[in-house]
């Protein structure tokens, strides 16, 4: 997502919550739409929520399947990781919740929202905690940033999203 090469692995999964953010931004500021009555079309919601989605979806797979696993064994801190886990089995409820959903529906916007505020939680608890001990551990993160970097290229590669 970034255009220079992230420092490790650490760098690139924080270039993912940028990017993210950036995209709920853009969410929010297409309801919003500031002193305009003129409302968002349903395939505008649709396509940015779409887009929101996908890339919390390979960035959580990418987490759950190379990030995580040695983290957890290197930091050994349970708590912090298990509490990862679960917030991100509630944003793949979301998700899902969203996928199924008409953006015409009533809830649509507000899951979104709650999304959004929940990937804020998420990636605040993953800067400020664990990757302050991912970086002070034996963890070889430049190797892991460069198996992330071909995982989402493989996670990608049908989408039509550029990786």
């Amino acid at each position: 997502m970034a255009t220079s090469q992230p420092k490790d692995a650490c760098d690139l999964l924080d270039d993912d919550h940028k990017a993210v953010k950036k995209l709920f931004k853009a969410y929010a500021a297409l309801v919003e739409l500031p002193g305009s009555k003129k409302k968002p079309t349903h395939d505008k919601k649709r396509e940015l929520a779409s887009k929101i989605c996908f890339e919390l979806t390979v960035h959580a797979q990418l987490e759950e399947e190379i990030f995580y696993p040695p983290v957890r064994k290197a930091i050994k801190d349970d708590s912090l990781m298990n509490e990862a886990e679960v917030e991100h089995e509630g944003a793949k409820i979301l998700i899902a919740q969203i996928q199924s959903m008409n953006p015409a529906d009533a809830m649509f916007d507000a899951k979104v929202t709650v999304l959004g505020e929940y990937v804020d939680h998420h990636v605040k608890e993953e800067r400020t905690e664990m990757f302050p001990k991912a970086r002070a551990s034996k963890v070889d993160l430049v190797k892991m940033r460069d198996a992330l970097q071909a995982r989402r290229v493989e996670l990608t590669a049908d989408s039509g999203v550029p990786a």
